[in-house]
Protein backbone atom coordinates (compact mmCIF):
# COMPACT_ATOMS: atom_id res chain seq x y z
CA UNK A 1 0.00 0.00 0.00
CA UNK A 2 2.30 2.58 0.51
CA UNK A 3 6.13 2.93 -1.35
CA UNK A 4 7.78 6.80 -1.14
CA UNK A 5 8.44 6.42 -4.55
CA UNK A 6 7.26 4.04 -7.49
CA UNK A 7 10.17 2.16 -7.69
CA UNK A 8 11.14 -0.78 -9.87
CA UNK A 9 13.96 -2.23 -8.49
CA UNK A 10 14.48 -5.20 -11.21
CA UNK A 11 14.99 -5.16 -14.85
CA UNK A 12 12.05 -7.08 -15.63
CA UNK A 13 9.87 -4.89 -13.42
CA UNK A 14 9.45 -1.81 -15.90
CA UNK A 15 5.68 -2.93 -16.70
CA UNK A 16 4.72 -4.27 -13.46
CA UNK A 17 0.87 -6.16 -15.25
CA UNK A 18 2.89 -7.30 -17.85
CA UNK A 19 3.93 -10.21 -16.16
CA UNK A 20 7.57 -11.19 -15.82
CA UNK A 21 7.53 -13.04 -19.28
CA UNK A 22 8.57 -16.24 -18.08
CA UNK A 23 6.67 -19.27 -17.84
CA UNK A 24 8.55 -20.81 -14.84
CA UNK A 25 6.68 -21.10 -11.63
CA UNK A 26 8.70 -18.35 -8.76
CA UNK A 27 11.98 -17.38 -8.39
CA UNK A 28 14.20 -20.37 -7.87
CA UNK A 29 16.41 -21.62 -5.01
CA UNK A 30 18.29 -19.43 -3.12
CA UNK A 31 15.94 -16.92 -4.51
CA UNK A 32 12.94 -14.41 -3.56
CA UNK A 33 11.01 -12.49 -5.77
CA UNK A 34 8.64 -9.66 -3.33
CA UNK A 35 6.09 -7.52 -4.10
CA UNK A 36 5.95 -4.47 -2.03
CA UNK A 37 4.52 -1.43 -1.29
CA UNK A 38 6.66 -0.32 1.36
CA UNK A 39 8.46 2.82 1.40
CA UNK A 40 11.89 2.61 -0.55
CA UNK A 41 13.68 3.74 2.91
CA UNK A 42 11.98 0.82 4.91
CA UNK A 43 12.71 -1.64 1.68
CA UNK A 44 16.41 -0.54 1.93
CA UNK A 45 16.78 -0.69 5.37
CA UNK A 46 15.64 -4.13 5.39
CA UNK A 47 16.15 -6.10 2.33
CA UNK A 48 19.84 -6.03 1.64
CA UNK A 49 21.05 -6.81 5.26
CA UNK A 50 18.44 -9.91 4.77
CA UNK A 51 20.46 -10.40 1.99
CA UNK A 52 23.95 -10.83 2.99
CA UNK A 53 23.00 -12.51 6.61
CA UNK A 54 21.29 -15.15 4.45
CA UNK A 55 23.08 -15.45 1.24
CA UNK A 56 19.80 -15.13 -0.06
CA UNK A 57 19.51 -12.97 -2.87
CA UNK A 58 16.05 -10.60 -3.47
CA UNK A 59 14.35 -9.14 -6.45
CA UNK A 60 11.95 -6.63 -5.53
CA UNK A 61 8.99 -5.06 -7.31
CA UNK A 62 7.69 -1.95 -5.37
CA UNK A 63 4.18 -0.16 -6.52
CA UNK A 64 0.62 0.81 -5.45
CA UNK A 65 -1.43 -1.92 -3.60
CA UNK A 66 -3.48 -2.41 -5.77
CA UNK A 67 -1.40 -2.75 -8.51
CA UNK A 68 0.71 -5.66 -6.15
CA UNK A 69 -2.46 -7.52 -4.80
CA UNK A 70 -3.71 -8.00 -8.64
CA UNK A 71 -1.03 -9.32 -9.44
CA UNK A 72 -0.93 -12.07 -6.99
CA UNK A 73 -4.44 -12.84 -8.22
CA UNK A 74 -3.33 -12.70 -12.05
CA UNK A 75 -0.64 -15.27 -11.08
CA UNK A 76 -2.33 -17.65 -8.86
CA UNK A 77 -1.18 -20.56 -11.44
CA UNK A 78 1.52 -19.60 -11.76
CA UNK A 79 3.35 -17.87 -9.25
CA UNK A 80 5.65 -15.52 -10.11
CA UNK A 81 7.15 -13.80 -6.61
CA UNK A 82 7.29 -15.21 -3.26
CA UNK A 83 6.64 -12.72 -0.59
CA UNK A 84 3.62 -9.93 -0.73
CA UNK A 85 5.11 -6.97 1.60
CA UNK A 86 1.54 -5.10 1.59
CA UNK A 87 -1.94 -4.02 2.91
CA UNK A 88 -3.53 -5.25 6.36
CA UNK A 89 -5.71 -8.25 7.34
CA UNK A 90 -8.77 -5.93 7.06
CA UNK A 91 -7.65 -5.49 2.83
CA UNK A 92 -6.58 -8.97 2.21
CA UNK A 93 -9.26 -11.48 4.79
CA UNK A 94 -10.47 -12.59 2.09
CA UNK A 95 -7.21 -13.54 0.04
CA UNK A 96 -6.35 -16.91 2.35
CA UNK A 97 -6.48 -18.75 -0.99
CA UNK A 98 -3.64 -17.03 -2.15
CA UNK A 99 -1.16 -17.26 0.57
CA UNK A 100 0.68 -19.89 2.44
CA UNK A 101 -0.08 -20.63 6.20
CA UNK A 102 2.94 -19.53 8.06
CA UNK A 103 3.12 -18.52 11.74
CA UNK A 104 7.04 -17.17 12.79
CA UNK A 105 8.62 -18.25 15.72
CA UNK A 106 8.65 -14.42 16.77
CA UNK A 107 5.11 -13.67 16.30
CA UNK A 108 5.07 -14.13 20.13
CA UNK A 109 7.14 -10.87 20.89
CA UNK A 110 4.64 -9.00 19.00
CA UNK A 111 2.36 -6.92 21.09
CA UNK A 112 -1.15 -7.69 21.86
CA UNK A 113 -3.84 -6.90 18.54
CA UNK A 114 -0.95 -7.03 16.36
CA UNK A 115 0.01 -11.23 16.11
CA UNK A 116 -0.76 -13.17 13.29
CA UNK A 117 -3.91 -14.70 14.50
CA UNK A 118 -5.15 -15.79 10.97
CA UNK A 119 -2.26 -18.15 10.06
CA UNK A 120 -1.57 -15.97 6.83
CA UNK A 121 -0.58 -12.58 8.03
CA UNK A 122 2.11 -11.32 10.16
CA UNK A 123 2.02 -7.58 11.37
CA UNK A 124 5.11 -5.92 11.24
CA UNK A 125 5.23 -2.29 11.31
CA UNK A 126 2.21 0.12 11.68
CA UNK A 127 1.40 3.86 9.71
CA UNK A 128 -1.24 5.45 11.95
CA UNK A 129 -3.67 7.57 9.93
CA UNK A 130 -2.55 11.00 9.20
CA UNK A 131 -2.96 14.46 8.03
CA UNK A 132 -0.22 15.56 5.64
CA UNK A 133 -0.61 19.69 5.77
CA UNK A 134 1.27 22.35 3.54
CA UNK A 135 2.84 24.73 5.90
CA UNK A 136 2.79 27.49 3.30
CA UNK A 137 -0.70 26.76 1.73
CA UNK A 138 -2.67 26.24 5.15
CA UNK A 139 -1.82 29.97 6.34
CA UNK A 140 -4.31 30.64 9.46
CA UNK A 141 -6.88 27.60 8.09
CA UNK A 142 -6.87 25.47 10.95
CA UNK A 143 -6.70 21.52 10.40
CA UNK A 144 -6.68 19.62 13.54
CA UNK A 145 -9.78 17.62 12.46
CA UNK A 146 -11.58 15.55 10.17
CA UNK A 147 -14.62 18.40 10.60
CA UNK A 148 -11.92 20.80 9.53
CA UNK A 149 -11.98 19.17 6.04
CA UNK A 150 -15.56 20.18 5.16
CA UNK A 151 -14.16 23.88 5.45
CA UNK A 152 -15.12 25.98 1.66
CA UNK A 153 -11.29 27.62 1.59
CA UNK A 154 -10.10 23.80 1.10
CA UNK A 155 -12.40 22.84 -2.01
CA UNK A 156 -10.53 21.51 -4.51
CA UNK A 157 -7.75 21.54 -2.10
CA UNK A 158 -7.62 17.76 -0.50
CA UNK A 159 -5.73 15.10 -1.66
CA UNK A 160 -7.60 11.84 -1.35
CA UNK A 161 -6.73 8.64 -2.63
CA UNK A 162 -8.61 5.33 -3.76
CA UNK A 163 -10.46 3.50 -1.14
CA UNK A 164 -11.06 0.76 -3.19
CA UNK A 165 -7.75 -0.18 -4.51
CA UNK A 166 -5.29 2.11 -1.73
CA UNK A 167 -5.33 0.35 1.96
CA UNK A 168 -4.35 3.92 3.37
CA UNK A 169 -6.94 5.17 1.55
CA UNK A 170 -9.76 2.88 2.87
CA UNK A 171 -8.20 3.42 6.26
CA UNK A 172 -8.60 6.99 5.96
CA UNK A 173 -11.96 6.65 4.89
CA UNK A 174 -11.93 4.25 8.18
CA UNK A 175 -11.09 6.70 10.57
CA UNK A 176 -13.34 9.15 9.23
CA UNK A 177 -16.41 7.10 9.35
CA UNK A 178 -15.37 6.66 13.52
CA UNK A 179 -14.53 10.78 14.12
CA UNK A 180 -18.13 11.78 11.72
CA UNK A 181 -20.31 8.77 12.72
CA UNK A 182 -19.11 9.28 16.93
CA UNK A 183 -17.43 5.72 17.24
CA UNK A 184 -20.52 3.89 15.10
CA UNK A 185 -18.83 3.96 11.13
CA UNK A 186 -22.14 2.68 9.87
CA UNK A 187 -24.37 5.40 11.07
CA UNK A 188 -26.16 7.75 8.69
CA UNK A 189 -24.01 10.86 10.74
CA UNK A 190 -20.91 9.32 9.11
CA UNK A 191 -21.72 8.95 5.80
CA UNK A 192 -23.38 12.03 5.85
CA UNK A 193 -20.15 13.64 6.55
CA UNK A 194 -18.35 11.37 3.34
CA UNK A 195 -20.86 12.87 1.22
CA UNK A 196 -19.86 16.44 2.21
CA UNK A 197 -16.02 15.37 2.12
CA UNK A 198 -16.27 14.67 -1.52
CA UNK A 199 -18.34 17.29 -2.74
CA UNK A 200 -15.37 19.81 -1.04
CA UNK A 201 -12.50 17.34 -2.75
CA UNK A 202 -14.11 18.90 -6.42
CA UNK A 203 -14.09 15.52 -7.56
CA UNK A 204 -10.15 15.19 -7.19
CA UNK A 205 -9.39 11.26 -5.94
CA UNK A 206 -6.14 10.52 -6.48
CA UNK A 207 -5.36 7.26 -8.79
CA UNK A 208 -2.37 6.69 -5.94
CA UNK A 209 -2.02 6.70 -2.53
CA UNK A 210 1.98 8.30 -3.66
CA UNK A 211 -0.17 10.78 -5.35
CA UNK A 212 -1.97 12.45 -1.73
CA UNK A 213 1.27 13.08 0.23
CA UNK A 214 3.78 14.42 -3.28
CA UNK A 215 0.32 16.30 -4.35
CA UNK A 216 0.94 18.01 -0.71
CA UNK A 217 4.60 18.40 -0.51
CA UNK A 218 5.06 19.95 -3.50
CA UNK A 219 2.28 22.35 -3.36
CA UNK A 220 -0.43 21.34 -5.24
CA UNK A 221 -3.10 21.02 -2.47
CA UNK A 222 -2.66 22.09 1.11
CA UNK A 223 -3.63 18.67 2.72
CA UNK A 224 -3.94 14.93 2.26
CA UNK A 225 -5.64 11.96 4.15
CA UNK A 226 -2.45 9.58 3.94
CA UNK A 227 0.26 7.85 6.86
CA UNK A 228 2.57 8.73 9.05
CA UNK A 229 5.75 7.41 6.90
CA UNK A 230 5.99 9.58 4.21
CA UNK A 231 5.44 12.76 6.23
CA UNK A 232 7.79 12.39 8.72
CA UNK A 233 10.36 11.82 5.86
CA UNK A 234 9.57 15.06 3.87
CA UNK A 235 9.58 17.06 7.26
CA UNK A 236 13.42 15.06 7.75
CA UNK A 237 14.31 16.30 4.30
CA UNK A 238 13.49 20.07 4.72
CA UNK A 239 9.93 19.87 2.92
CA UNK A 240 6.69 22.99 4.02
CA UNK A 241 4.94 19.88 5.53
CA UNK A 242 3.50 19.22 8.55
CA UNK A 243 2.29 15.94 9.96
CA UNK A 244 -1.39 16.00 12.32
CA UNK A 245 -2.21 13.22 14.34
CA UNK A 246 -6.53 14.29 13.95
CA UNK A 247 -7.78 15.22 16.96
CA UNK A 248 -11.18 12.41 17.06
CA UNK A 249 -8.41 9.60 16.22
CA UNK A 250 -6.25 7.72 14.27
CA UNK A 251 -7.20 4.42 13.11
CA UNK A 252 -3.23 2.07 13.87
CA UNK A 253 -3.19 -0.83 11.26
CA UNK A 254 -0.70 -3.49 11.79
CA UNK A 255 0.90 -3.42 7.91
CA UNK A 256 1.49 -7.07 7.19
CA UNK A 257 3.61 -9.47 5.23
CA UNK A 258 2.71 -12.70 3.75
CA UNK A 259 4.11 -15.87 1.45
CA UNK A 260 2.77 -16.26 -1.69
CA UNK A 261 1.18 -19.50 -2.24
CA UNK A 262 2.87 -21.21 -4.33
CA UNK A 263 6.39 -20.09 -4.20
CA UNK A 264 9.02 -22.44 -4.72
CA UNK A 265 10.98 -21.15 -1.51
CA UNK A 266 9.14 -21.39 0.98
CA UNK A 267 12.53 -21.94 3.23
CA UNK A 268 13.27 -18.43 2.61
CA UNK A 269 10.19 -16.91 2.33
CA UNK A 270 9.88 -18.21 5.81
CA UNK A 271 13.27 -16.71 6.72
CA UNK A 272 11.99 -13.44 5.31
CA UNK A 273 9.05 -12.93 7.76
CA UNK A 274 11.19 -14.16 10.27
CA UNK A 275 13.85 -11.65 9.92
CA UNK A 276 11.33 -8.83 9.33
CA UNK A 277 9.75 -9.55 12.45
CA UNK A 278 13.03 -10.00 14.43
CA UNK A 279 14.36 -7.99 17.76
CA UNK A 280 17.24 -6.63 15.67
CA UNK A 281 14.67 -5.26 12.86
CA UNK A 282 12.31 -4.00 14.46
CA UNK A 283 14.60 -2.15 16.82
CA UNK A 284 17.17 -0.61 14.49
CA UNK A 285 14.01 0.49 11.95
CA UNK A 286 12.21 2.13 15.10
CA UNK A 287 15.39 3.77 15.71
CA UNK A 288 16.12 5.18 12.55
CA UNK A 289 13.55 4.91 10.54
CA UNK A 290 9.98 6.70 10.03
CA UNK A 291 7.82 3.16 10.85
CA UNK A 292 6.23 2.06 13.94
CA UNK A 293 7.26 -1.21 15.02
CA UNK A 294 4.84 -4.13 16.52
CA UNK A 295 7.23 -5.73 18.33
CA UNK A 296 6.79 -5.90 22.22
CA UNK A 297 9.15 -3.38 24.26
CA UNK A 298 10.68 -1.64 21.12
CA UNK A 299 10.89 1.98 20.79
CA UNK A 300 10.51 4.95 18.28
CA UNK A 301 12.96 7.53 17.26
CA UNK A 302 12.36 11.12 19.51
CA UNK A 303 11.37 12.48 15.94
CA UNK A 304 8.13 10.57 16.45
CA UNK A 305 5.25 11.67 17.63
CA UNK A 306 4.99 10.29 21.39
CA UNK A 307 2.57 7.09 21.68
CA UNK A 308 0.71 9.28 24.41
CA UNK A 309 0.33 12.01 22.24
CA UNK A 310 -1.87 10.38 19.77
CA UNK A 311 -5.72 9.17 20.06
CA UNK A 312 -6.93 6.22 18.79
CA UNK A 313 -10.36 5.28 18.30
CA UNK A 314 -11.64 3.30 21.54
CA UNK A 315 -14.43 1.59 19.94
CA UNK A 316 -12.51 0.37 16.85
CA UNK A 317 -13.09 -3.16 15.89
CA UNK A 318 -10.79 -4.62 13.70
CA UNK A 319 -13.16 -7.80 13.11
CA UNK A 320 -15.75 -5.61 12.67
CA UNK A 321 -14.17 -3.68 9.96
CA UNK A 322 -13.03 -7.29 8.52
CA UNK A 323 -17.17 -8.53 8.05
CA UNK A 324 -18.10 -5.19 6.47
CA UNK A 325 -15.41 -4.43 4.39
CA UNK A 326 -17.36 -5.05 1.46
CA UNK A 327 -20.60 -3.07 2.71
CA UNK A 328 -17.49 -0.23 3.22
CA UNK A 329 -16.30 -0.01 -0.23
CA UNK A 330 -19.47 -0.58 -2.05
CA UNK A 331 -21.58 2.22 -0.31
CA UNK A 332 -17.91 4.91 -0.54
CA UNK A 333 -18.74 4.04 -4.82
CA UNK A 334 -22.35 5.10 -4.18
CA UNK A 335 -21.54 8.00 -2.39
CA UNK A 336 -18.46 9.09 -4.38
CA UNK A 337 -20.99 8.32 -8.13
CA UNK A 338 -23.65 10.74 -6.81
CA UNK A 339 -21.25 13.30 -5.85
CA UNK A 340 -19.81 13.47 -9.10
CA UNK A 341 -23.32 13.78 -11.14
Amino acid sequence: MKALKLVVLTAGAAALMAGCGDSSSGSGEGELVIYTTRSENLNEAVIPSFEKETGIKVQTISAGTGEVVTRVESERNNPQGDILWAADVTMLHDKTDLFEEYVSPEDEFMMEGFKNTTGFFSPAFSDPTVFIVNTDLAGDIQIDNFQDLLNPELKGRIAFGDPVNSSSAFQSLVAMLYAAGDGDPMADEAWEYVEEFLANLDGKVQGSSGQVHRGVADGEYVVGLTWEDPVIHYMQSGAAVDVVFPTEGVVYPGQSVQIIKGTDNLEGAQKFIDYVLSEEVQSRTGMELTVRPLREGVEVADYMTPQDEISLFDEYDEDYIIENTDDITARYVDVLERSMN
